[in-house]
């Protein structure tokens, strides 16, 4: 996908940073009317109407509110907002009859047939392939990691660490965190998914990242991650094995003192190189993941 609107926003803060990357991007930089900047490849992916096309230069200056957030940030805040309307019908309705609503994951899809919603900005993401070259949505590729593989996987997002940091930690009650989320390059393991990937006619455009998220209370942890990087940002979707997948553990509510480990498929416009912002829920990090 070509286009990117996030929210009120773009994923840059200034004229001179606009005017550094339209050159770069080759596309087509606008204002739409509700205040939001656009910068898109096609004419035909101007997200909005009565859009105002401008030079790269001619973008007016960010204002504070219209910082950029990504989508699946602003869906996860809107959607847990104790102050938004949607959410007091819930709340008044759970206090008079007495008991509170269930938490609903924003990420997960729903059990009933929801109100068609507003259509959502768009990401970056890669031309959709045919629906005859769509691998099967859910259906893990056969890595045919041992035990002691995953173990040594896992070992090296831990120990990346040290020299290419990129942790995300949820603060708990008792004063640790509850939730630690590290990600991490190996290139052993995209050369495998590559040739598992070959295996099963699947795929992989850009570079793999690894991801661990390891609880210490129960948690519920839906592999919800954004990437950003220049004026492009990508969310993964978690039911594409060709975008996002879970090598160990599964997607959920984690028990007390368990891991998940998984990998990301980033589009090939990532620059592991570079610096890159990644976002899991409201929390972010900007790393580089190959140093």
């Amino acid at each position: 996908m070509d286009a990117v609107k996030l929210g009120r926003a773009v994923c840059a803060v200034g004229i001179g940073w606009l005017a550094a990357v339209g050159s770069a991007a080759a596309g087509i930089t606008g204002v739409c009317p509700d205040g939001s900047i656009y910068i898109v490849q096609r004419a035909e992916s101007i997200p909005c109407r009565d859009s105002k096309q401008v030079r790269p230069d001619e973008v007016p200056p960010l204002k504070p509110e219209m910082l950029p957030r990504p989508y699946g940030w602003e869906v996860f805040h809107r959607r847990n907002d104790p102050n938004n309307p949607y959410n007091l019908v819930d709340t008044g309705r759970a206090v008079r009859g007495g008991s509170a609503p269930e938490a609903e994951n924003p990420f997960e899809p729903a059990t009933s047939e929801p109100t068609p919603p507003t259509p959502p900005v768009e990401t970056a993401r890669a031309p959709e392939p045919a629906s005859s070259q769509l691998p099967r949505r859910g259906s893990p590729m056969d890595l045919a990691l041992a035990r002691d593989e995953i173990r040594d996987l896992e070992s090296i997002v831990e120990i990346s660490q040290r020299h290419a940091p990129a942790t995300l930690a949820r603060a708990g009650d008792g004063g640790g965190p509850d939730l630690v989320v590290r990600i991490a390059v190996s290139n052993a393991f995209e050369s495998r998914l590559r040739a598992a990937a070959e295996r099963s006619g699947i795929q992989i455009p850009g570079p793999v990242v690894l991801f661990t998220a390891d609880a210490a209370r129960p948690v519920p942890f839906y592999g919800n991650l954004t990437f950003a990087q220049g004026h492009m940002a990508y969310h993964p979707d978690a039911a594409r094995v060709d975008e996002f997948g879970v090598i160990d553990g599964r997607l959920g509510t984690l028990d007390p003192d368990t891991a998940i480990l998984g990998y990301v498929v980033l589009p090939e416009w990532v620059v592991l190189e570079d610096p890159i912002d990644i976002y899991w829920n409201d929390h972010q990090l900007t790393a580089t993941l190959r140093p």
